[in-house]
């Protein structure tokens, strides 16, 4: 069943099914390789922004183990993250933080190459601020940044980074980093902004467990008219993947 596609009766996206979180996440690390081997040979660098939560912590680990053999496709990376909150790097809900801990720090990335609003500052507007002039340091000139690969998670309600059903900074479209507030924990954020996610390459969510299920579902249906952030996700110039493993596409209920 790897790999299979799952072709229900709607509109929406349909997403690459696997049959547990070990085959999602090895999936997800060979997308990250191919495409980071092709954005290296064609404009000489990577720019790959990572998904906080706790679905990537297992790929940012298998990322890790590849290191010595990749290193030179890590030297050519940029990483980048889609929201952070405002907590110090040590905390356990720093995204940052903990995908560091979780295999990150074993890549030969350079230092300067990797890019993260400073949370450890309390200031959300400040890390913002922050944040946004580095991003437009590292893309000169241009009216959105263009990632090679943005993760996403998928949250129950819907939210993607930072982004939540009902936050003013869904409707920001100046911006490319934004203070938010919500999910949990309930503290201060920072996230990239709608435009900048649907100005990317492309965009893969990152789906598993039983708990997204619904979400999972709604996202496959045609948007409302009023669609939840993940609905929202559809780069002008990229492509929309979806990975998801079997309990969150609920697989064995259809086949059942």
């Amino acid at each position: 069943m790897e790999g299979d596609r799952l072709s229900p009766e709607r509109t929406g996206v349909v997403p690459l099914i696997f049959p547990d979180p070990t085959a999602l996440v090895r999936a997800a690390a060979a997308e990250i390789l191919r495409r980071g081997r092709r954005a290296a040979r064609e404009k000489g660098r990577f720019d790959l922004v990572l998904a906080g939560g706790s679905t990537p912590l297992a790929l940012y680990h298998t990322l890790g183990r590849s290191s010595s053999a990749r290193a030179s496709l890590w030297r050519r990376t940029h990483l980048f993250w889609g929201d952070e909150r405002i907590v110090p790097p040590a905390d356990p809900a720093s995204n940052y933080g903990t995908a560091w801990t979780s295999g990150l720090d074993r890549l030969a990335v350079p230092p300067d190459q990797v890019h993260r609003a400073p949370g450890e500052g309390g200031n959300a507007r400040r890390a913002a601020v922050i944040y946004e002039t580095d991003l437009r340091t590292c893309f000169p000139g241009a009216a959105w940044p263009r990632f090679d690969l943005i993760l996403l998670g998928l949250g129950t309600d819907g939210h993607v980074a930072s982004l939540f059903p009902g936050s003013v900074a869904l409707a920001e479209r100046e911006r490319w980093v934004a203070v938010a507030e919500g999910g949990t924990p309930e503290v201060p954020r920072v996230t990239l902004t709608m435009p900048v996610l649907n100005s990317a390459a492309c965009v893969l969510f990152l789906v598993s467990g039983a708990g997204k299920a619904q979400m999972l579902e709604r996202m496959q249906g045609p948007a409302r008219l009023d669609p939840v952030p993940a609905q929202r996700v559809r780069p002008a110039r990229g492509e929309l993947r979806v990975f998801a493993d079997a309990a969150a596409a609920r697989v064995g209920e259809r086949m059942g």
